[in-house]
C-alpha cells in the first residue's frame, strides 16, 4: 500500500473554459469564443494535484466513468504524483462529470454535469487504506449526494483513528445550506470556505460573526476572500494577509489551491500565519494559467514564485 500523508475524498471532473465570449452573452445566437482550455477540474482534484506537486504525499478516493474524460483525468493526477489505485470505475451507465465555465470581466458563468460526482458513496471507500494516512481531506460537501449521509461518520471515524481533517464545502447548488455540514464541522480541524460560503452557512450577512460561529465547531477556520485578505482565526487569535499581486489569467480553482498551500504547511507544523501566506502565494499563482493545475505544472517557475514571495513576506 502507498505511503500517503493526506487521503482526498472527493469529486473528479474535467473543466472546458472558453475565453473571450462577449458580454452580456446573446439568447439564440451562436457566441464564438477567441480560446479555449480542458483542464483538470473539480475542487477535490485540484487541491489533490496541486497539493502534490507542493510536495506532499496524496492519495485519491473518488469515482469515474467507463469514459475519456475519467480517463484524462486520472492521468492527470497520476503525473502529478496523486495516487489513483483507490479511484473506482463506474461500470457503466454515468459518465464522469465536466463542468463549463465562461469566465467574464466581472463574473462567469459556471455549468456542470455531475455524473459520477452524485454516485459516489460510503462503499467506495476503501477505510483501511484512508486511515493509513495523517489526513483526510473532503471537497464538495454539497456535490455528494449519495456519499453525504455518511460524511459525519467519515470524519468521526479519522478523528478516533488520530488523523487530522479539513474541509472545503464550496457551493450547494440548491441553494439550501442545511444543517448537516454543521455537524461534520465538529470534526473538522481545518475549515476552508469562502466569504460567501461561510455567510450562507450560518445564515449571516456579518462575516465577523460568521467566522465566530464557525470557529466555535472547526478548529481553525479559514476564509478566502479572492483579492482582499483572507482571514485565520483559531483559538481567539486571528490574522489576515493579502495576496501577492499578479496578472491573472483566470480565477478557476484559486480557492482550491488556496486550500492546498494552506494545509502543505499546516501538515509541516508551521506557525497558522505562516501557512495563511503560504496559501495566499500558492492561490494567487494558480490564477497566471488556465484553469486550476496549469500553472502547477511548471515546477521550476512555481519554486521561483514561491522563492520570491516567500522572501518577501520575511523581508
Amino acid at each position: 500500500m502507498p505511503q500517503i500523508e493526506v487521503c482526498v475524498v472527493g469529486e473528479i471532473n474535467l473543466d472546458l473554459i472558453l475565453y473571450g465570449l462577449p458580454e452580456p452573452l446573446v439568447l439564440d445566437r451562436e457566441l464564438l469564443a477567441s480560446n479555449l482550455a480542458l483542464t483538470l477540474g473539480s475542487s477535490s482534484a485540484i487541491l489533490a494535484h496541486n497539493l502534490s506537486v507542493l510536495g506532499t504525499g496524496v492519495g485519491f478516493i473518488s469515482k469515474v466513468g467507463p469514459d475519456q474524460l475519467g480517463n484524462i483525468a486520472l492521468e492527470r493526477l497520476s503525473a502529478a504524483g496523486v495516487d489513483v489505485t483507490h479511484v473506482k470505475h463506474a461500470a457503466f451507465g454515468t459518465a464522469t462529470g465536466l463542468t463549463v465555465i465562461l469566465p467574464q470581466p466581472q463574473h462567469r458563468y459556471i455549468l456542470t454535469y455531475p455524473g459520477t460526482m452524485f454516485e459516489m458513496q460510503y462503499s467506495d471507500i476503501d477505510m483501511e487504506y484512508l486511515l493509513s494516512a495523517r489526513h483526510l481531506h473532503l471537497s464538495s460537501f454539497f456535490l455528494h449526494k449519495a456519499l453525504r449521509p455518511s460524511i459525519t461518520d467519515l470524519f468521526r471515524q479519522a478523528k478516533k483513528a488520530g488523523l487530522s481533517t479539513s474541509l472545503d464545502t464550496n457551493d450547494d447548488p440548491e441553494d439550501k445550506w442545511e444543517a448537516d455540514v454543521l455537524e461534520v464541522l465538529k470534526y473538522v480541524d481545518v475549515f476552508l470556505p469562502n466569504e460567501a460560503e461561510a455567510r450562507k452557512i450560518t445564515r449571516t450577512e456579518d462575516l465577523s460573526k460568521a467566522i465566530d460561529q464557525l470557529a466555535a465547531l472547526a478548529k481553525v477556520v479559514v476564509v478566502k476572500r479572492g483579492s482582499a485578505p483572507a482571514i485565520c482565526r483559531s483559538d481567539q487569535q486571528e490574522w489576515n494577509l493579502a495576496p501577492p499581486r499578479v496578472s491573472p489569467v483566470d480565477y478557476v480553482g484559486a480557492g482550491d489551491t488556496f486550500g492546498a498551500g494552506f494545509l502543505h504547511k499546516y501538515l509541516q507544523g508551521a506557525r497558522l500565519e505562516d501557512c495563511l501566506a503560504y496559501a495566499n502565494i500558492a492561490g494567487a499563482y494558480s490564477t497566471t494559467k488556465e484553469g486550476g493545475t496549469e500553472a502547477f505544472l511548471d515546477r521550476a517557475a512555481l519554486t521561483v514564485f514561491i522563492q520570491q514571495h516567500c522572501s518577501e513576506d520575511h523581508g
